[in-house]
């Protein structure tokens, strides 16, 4: 078994948050949740194809973050475990399940499928194939938004970008370079380090010299902070802080959220590395179970609302489905279309 690094405590007392934002918090996830096991159900029957990664288990990090931030106005990019990201950023379900399906109803018109998610109406930058390649992507968006700002005079353009990577990305030459420029810089950007301790299948503390990622923030003279990423109120709690402080023109943070993918690495790996005692130790701390729990304790919601939530997403979940199997095919007409920038 992997060695289980100690989780950082959060003190739950010091959370206020209302029954609107817990309901918003749980739908949120359960919609991830639910899609990606629609989308592995899909995949096995034949209507997915290529390779296709799903999230089950991280849940917590992507709608604690994105949720933090402005709908429709801040940015994301995201990696080749994007659905959820683009979930969370406000993408329709049967956008992106289209999407899936290679339709041209798709967010990416069809083009992108599972692995390149983009939609430049909810500010979703891009799912990267490449291991650390939507880093300098995103800080390009950061570096705009402080330069419209700062030299353009732009008093609107306070926009924060959130970069999603994992923890095999901290150890590519293009994480050192664009965190150093960032710092330099004072990007109004969030470095979030998903780390689910699994490279594909090299383990984390194999692969690098130092393995508490948010440590190497401190090189660049950048915040850097661990959070438990299986908790949804403290991955907010510390996105939050870290939006305020970017939004303020105080530069970038890197978080380190620790995290466990339920699945194997794609729906094509047969998962066979990790122990069944790591996984279990880690399927204990289900996100949706325990913000669930959290709830119910705080009476911040009752047994029959979640399951009106669970139920509610279910249909979302199947129309999405009808809707990508009712879509058109990419007209062969427009093969060439999208290479190039258009004439408006």
């Amino acid at each position: 078994m992997v060695q289980e690094r100690t989780l950082p405590k959060f003190d739950i007392a010091s959370v206020q948050i209302t029954k609107a934002e817990g309901l918003m918090l749980y739908e949120d996830m359960v919609l991830g949740r639910s899609f990606e096991d629609k989308c592995a159900e899909m995949y096995y029957r034949g209507k997915m194809f290529g390779f296709v990664h799903l999230y089950n288990g991280q849940e917590a990090v992507s709608t604690g973050v994105i949720r933090a931030m402005r709908q429709g106005e801040d940015f994301v990019s995201s990696t080749y475990r994007d659905h959820v990201h683009a979930l969370s950023a406000g993408v329709p379900a049967r956008e992106v399940m289209a999407e899936l399906f290679g339709k041209a109803t798709g967010c990416s018109k069809g083009r992108g499928g599972s692995m390149h998610m983009f939609s430049a109406e909810h500010g979703l930058l891009g799912g990267y194939a490449f291991v650390a390649e939507g880093i300098p992507v995103a800080s390009g968006a950061a570096f705009q938004s402080k330069y419209r700002r700062e030299v353009l005079g732009d008093p609107n353009a306070d926009q924060v970008t959130a970069c999603f990577f994992g923890d095999g990305a901290a150890n590519n030459g293009q994480f050192f370079e664009t965190l150093n420029m960032a710092a330099l810089w004072k990007l109004p950007i969030i470095f979030v380090v998903e780390n689910n301790k699994w490279a594909i299948g090299m383990a984390h503390e194999r692969a690098t010299s130092q393995p508490e990622i948010y440590k190497k923030a401190s090189v660049f003279n950048m915040v850097g902070v661990e959070v438990d990423g299986m908790d949804v109120l403290a991955v907010r709690s510390v996105a939050q802080e870290a939006v305020a402080r970017a939004r303020a023109g105080e530069g970038p943070t890197l978080i380190e959220a620790l995290t466990y993918r339920f699945r194997g690495h794609s729906l094509a790996d047969p998962d066979e590395l990790r122990t069944k005692a790591e996984k279990e130790f880690w399927f204990a701390r289900d996100p949706i179970k325990n913000l669930a729990a959290y709830l119910l304790e705080q009476n911040l919601a009752s047994e029959a609302e979640l399951k009106a939530i669970d139920q509610k997403i279910q249909e979302v979940i199947e129309e999405a489905v009808k809707f990508a199997e009712s879509s058109p095919e990419p007209d062969p007409s427009e093969l060439y279309r999208f290479i190039f920038a258009e004439d408006e």
